[in-house]
């Protein structure tokens, strides 16, 4: 089996399939990693920034609480304990967790992680007999990996708003390329940024900029009427149950639609309660002692851009008035999410096989023809039928679970080859199962 991405999902799915007892499948198990390590959200790890989720939902507590791979293990393994479980909290600092990941990709025994591997392609791979019997995987650096089964757990694709795509490349920071792209502008320049979302990510690179640009001023673009908390309720958060994804994924597509809507405020348009708190007490100090760098402009939203000169012009309509003023500035960053569509990997791969329309199985299998000896599962990106901790750690360990299940089913039910393949690949690290 071929995994694409070592994020939190994938690594998941690795501690899953090695704790099986399968050792066939796990010695046959591939991880692709694009970087030259495991980040968890690369360029949002600032040393202040926690993770909105209990560490209780790390990779596997909810599927095995005695497992190794545990974030608490983790932590007695660093000597660390004692003094988190004095912090009095269930929210690691998110470096915090960052290690983790990178410590249970280091700690896996039989399951392999291939880094500096990205992938730009998949192609079916057909057996003599028509039958789809698994899948080339093409990497940027030429080479093939042929695999019968694949995952693709890599993440939705940024999105950058039609109204911005316009402008220059180099004007533009999305919240994924945020540290990396931060840190090549002199400290001392004194850049005029404009930070575009009202959600977490946003409202993280607005309270940054003060200090990775001293010398900056930071205006926030928000459309709604002003920045909101994440609605934290414990009823409302039991929607983030595990078991509410059967129920979820049971309901009509009307009922689901609806569902997502009303719990945009849990994850996708609010930011965490004490965090919010921290950013209007930093600027009200800095109105009343100076100097003011950081302002928030509510129910504005960006109607134009252009570069002028050397500066870009963004044109701002004020909601309630009406009015449309320009704003000048030298850098727009991105906290406006990710494309809501499947991936591009994944809807080239889905047009390559013939789909009209990409349709997953509770189990996260794509549907494909009932003949199908191959499969891929898709990781992450299934809010729309598996509901909106899809996109989240919450449901990790037993989304695993359930992918791990379907794979040694299927395993077990078509224990034969199918005739030789028509194409032929190779990798340089083998073919994994």
């Amino acid at each position: 089996m071929l995994a694409i991405g070592a994020g939190p999902a994938n690594l998941a799915l690795a501690v899953a399939i090695e704790e099986s007892g399968s050792t066939e499948l796990a010695d046959g198990t591939l991880l692709l990693e694009q970087s030259p390590d495991i980040k968890w959200q690369r360029d949002l790890l600032m040393p202040w920034a926690r993770s909105q989720v209990s560490f209780l939902k790390d990779l596997v507590t909810l599927r095995n609480p005695s497992s190794r791979f545990s974030f608490l293990n983790f932590l007695h393994s660093q000597g660390r304990l004692d003094a988190f479980v004095n912090l009095g909290t269930f929210h690691p600092f998110r470096w915090e967790f960052s290690d983790y990941l990178q410590w249970v990709a280091a700690s896996l025994e039989r399951v392999r992680i291939r880094y500096d591997a990205r992938a730009a392609r998949v192609d079916p791979v057909h057996a003599a007999d028509g039958t789809l019997s698994g899948w080339d995987v093409r990497l940027t650096d030429g080479d093939t990996i042929r695999c019968r089964d694949l995952v693709i757990g890599g993440g939705r694709d940024p999105r950058v708003p039609e109204v911005l795509s316009g402008l220059p490349a180099d004007r533009l920071v999305h919240s994924a390329q945020y540290r990396s792209r931060i840190t090549r502008i002199p400290k001392d320049e004194p850049v005029r940024a404009v930070v575009i979302g009202g959600a977490q990510s946003a409202a993280e690179m607005f309270f940054a900029l003060r200090e990775n640009l001293p010398s900056s001023r930071v205006t926030m673009v928000v459309r709604s009427m002003g920045l909101q908390n994440y609605q934290s309720s414990k009823f409302v958060n039991e929607l983030f149950f595990p078991s509410f994804v059967d129920e979820f994924y049971d309901s009509p597509a009307e009922v689901r639609t609806q569902l997502l809507d009303e719990m945009r405020f849990t994850n996708y348009a609010g930011v965490a309660p004490p965090f919010l708190e921290e950013l209007y007490t930093m600027i009200y100090r800095e109105k009343a002692l100076g100097p003011q760098r950081s302002s928030v402009r509510a129910m504005t939203e960006v109607v134009g851009a252009r570069l002028d000169g050397d500066e870009v012009v963004l044109d701002l309509r004020d909601r309630l008035s009406g009015k449309i003023e320009p704003l000048r500035c030298d850098l727009v960053v991105l906290g406006t999410g990710f494309d809501s569509r499947k991936p591009a990997l994944v809807r080239e791969l889905a047009a390559r096989v013939g789909l009209d329309e990409i349709t997953v199985s509770r189990n996260y299998r794509v549907d494909l023809d009932e003949s199908a000896w191959g499969a891929v599962y898709l990781q992450g990106v299934n809010e729309e039928t598996h509901g909106i901790a899809d996109s989240l750690i919450s449901v990790l360990a037993h989304r695993s679970h359930d992918i791990l299940t379907d794979l040694l089913t299927r395993r077990a039910d078509t224990d034969t080859t199918p005739a030789t393949a028509t194409t032929s690949a190779t990798s340089a690290t083998g073919s994994p199962s």
